[in-house]
């Protein structure tokens, strides 16, 4: 069984490597929590190119129920027909439309299947399929069939943490949280995205953003996509390492803040800082 030991676009650590892996031989969902732009999505997508296997994504949203990713009956669509005097209609299978959970069941090449951001469905979401996760395997009771998977793909389900979820789900998951990278790893992440760049630069820039991290009452800290988004345009600018620290970086709002900041509270609370620094000298 090949075994996913990071890729040249993914800096994995040692220990979600070792989650990874796990859950592959454990053939359990991969459940992983992080803060916002740790690459918890971008972990499934580089998985599925380090082991070859096809990708299939399930992106959740508040409105989503688990039904929709086994199958959905398109009622409205046969009634039409039968208005129509399509033949169609005769046959029930035309109208049941396949979900994510089926396509990956289905799949040639055992698949990823990615269940993005579970936590911002209805609390019931994660019970409801519970057993389809457990059993690989689900009833069509439009059909009458049985959908089950030659080889149980890879599941790995992301969460922010917006809500618990339940025990019973979590006691079939294998648990992966992503730290927040260091310094050396997230210097290591940057020159993947952005070889070449100068060292000086990249050093002063990442001092900067770990400031900024650090500053008490910060209402969202940027997170690794918006460092790189930031350092995009510091290099699109040509700014220097030195016109990125005028005195100290958690008094002063950095340069290009609408990449770091993302609420008018925190920009408010660095132009306060930024006030009290300039009083003070």
């Amino acid at each position: 069984m090949s075994k996913f030991t990071g890729t040249e676009s993914y800096i994995a650590t040692p220990d979600l490597m070792v989650a990874v892996n796990a859950a592959l031989t454990l053939e359990r969902p991969l459940l992983i929590k992080g803060e916002p732009g740790t690459g918890k999505t971008v972990l499934a997508q580089e998985v599925a190119k380090a082991l070859g296997r096809p990708l299939i994504s399930w992106h959740i949203k508040s409105t989503t129920k688990a039904q929709q990713g086994l199958y959905e009956y398109d009622a409205v669509a046969r009634l039409r027909d039968s208005q129509l005097g399509d033949p169609r209609v005769h046959d029930i299978g035309n109208y049941i439309v396949k979900g994510k959970l089926w396509q990956a069941f289905e799949a040639e090449t055992t698949p990823i299947l990615l269940i993005d951001e579970i936590d911002k469905a209805d609390i019931e979401f994660p019970n409801d399929l519970l057993l389809e996760l457990d059993r690989m395997e689900f009833h069509v009771y439009e059909t009458r069939q049985v959908v089950k998977a030659a080889k149980r793909p890879l599941v790995i389900i992301t969460s922010n943490n917006e809500k618990e979820l339940p025990d019973a789900f979590l006691r079939r998951c294998f648990f992966h949280y992503i730290r927040f990278p260091d310094r050396d790893t997230m210097a290591q992440i940057v020159e993947v995205h952005y070889p070449g760049i100068k060292p000086a630069l990249l050093q002063q820039a990442l001092a900067v953003f770990f400031d900024v991290r650090e500053v008490p009452g910060l209402k969202k800290k940027p997170s690794t996509s918006e460092l790189l988004d930031w350092i995009k345009l510091l290099v699109s600018e040509d700014l220097s390492p030195d016109e990125l620290r005028a005195g100290d970086t958690k008094n002063l709002i950095p340069k290009l803040h609408g990449a770091l900041l993302k609420n008018e509270q925190d920009v408010h609370l660095f132009e306060r800082l930024a006030f009290m620094n300039r009083r003070g000298n």
